[in-house]
């Protein structure tokens, strides 16, 4: 292992923000893993992944450890079900595809999500009416402080709407080294009614889906209104979708008939944090290199050479129009630091 000081970590974060590290050090196995936590404090250390989900506001005073574990391989298999075990520096969307590719359903509307596999249970990363947990099985981990390892299985993950007890009880404990899917081979559940999948099936004429089919289209819409991270700097969503009380939904609604909203349970409604933005007028909005993207308001872009804080000075801002217009307090989806 190559341990570099005060490297640059403009490559390794979907921003493109240009901080430094203090020291940088790639690891390709578990062992090499334990030994970089073993030569420092865990307090010293940011595991990073694909880095689709930071943002950067300060240079790193610490080591950033690069997890870029690599294989897949068959844990069990039977006629109706497979499960794959993934190591942590998988790309999410090859993975997906992969599955696709080898008919193995259940994870297809999550395609075109960036990031790498490893961070995908710490954000219960979702789309298109369909979360990672539901496939889930369990996750191999290495703790940062005593180097034990251990795993973790669905019901003790705590999965909620982007969250688990990665970012609770558990955040900063763990370095995430394999995840485990359950996928199914036949009568594949396909998730169409989301979004604007049923639309682009009857636009092209497709009555009996297969995954590839569904795979196919969310990429289609995803890149018709999501910027591509390597031309303009961005890590998706930089906000929640909120979840808020019936009686507040109503409110809005009686002055927003129009609003698009997605009932959570009889109690509760989830309103599209782009909508939001858009009704505020930010959408398109720009200052400096600092952005909202022209086709989607929930994403946050870097036109060039914007800061981490000009980027958190924007949200900040987005989040003091929204909850003076509607009273919502807007959570970030990203990690910032």
């Amino acid at each position: 292992m190559e341990v570099h000081k005060n490297y640059s970590l403009k490559n390794y974060n979907t921003f493109g923000i240009a901080v430094d590290a203090k020291q940088f050090v790639e690891v390709t196995t578990t062992e090499s893993l334990k030994e970089v936590l073993q030569q420092a404090y865990a307090s010293e250390i940011l595991l990073l992944g694909g880095g689709s989900n930071v943002l950067f506001t300060q240079n790193v005073d610490a080591t950033v450890v690069h997890l870029n574990l690599k294989g897949k391989k068959i844990v069990e298999e039977t006629a109706d079900s497979i499960t794959i075990e993934v190591a942590a520096g998988e790309n999410w969307h090859n993975f997906v595809r992969w599955c696709v590719e080898n008919n193995y359903g259940g994870l297809e509307n999550l395609s075109l999500i960036p990031g790498n596999v490893g961070t995908a249970p710490i954000q219960n990363i979702g789309a298109y009416g369909v979360e990672q947990q539901d496939c889930f099985v369990l996750c191999k981990l290495i703790n940062k402080q005593t180097l034990e390892e251990s795993v973790l299985k669905k019901e003790a993950c705590n999965f909620g709407y982007r969250n688990s007890i990665f970012k609770q009880e558990a955040k900063n404990l763990y370095a995430i080294t394999h995840v485990q899917y359950k996928l199914t081979k036949k009568a594949h559940r396909l998730h169409t009614t989301y979004g604007a999948i049923d639309k682009e099936l009857l636009t092209q004429n497709i009555s009996s889906p297969s995954i590839l089919d569904i795979s196919d289209i969310i990429i289609k819409i995803r890149q018709s209104k999501l910027p591509d991270p390597k031309k303009i700097g961005n890590s998706g969503s930089f906000f929640k979708n909120p979840i808020i009380e019936v009686s507040k939904f109503k409110a809005i609604q009686a002055t927003h008939p129009e609003i698009p909203h997605y009932i959570v349970d009889e109690t509760k409604v989830k309103l599209p944090a782009g909508w939001l933005i858009e009704q505020a007028g930010f959408k398109g909005y720009r200052k400096g290199d600092a952005g909202v993207h022209p086709k989607q308001a929930l994403v946050l872009v870097n036109y060039g050479e914007a800061t981490g804080n000009e980027i958190l000075a924007l949200a900040k801002t987005i989040q003091a129009s929204i909850a003076k217009k509607f009273s919502i307090a807007l959570e970030p989806e990203v990690n910032i630091f």
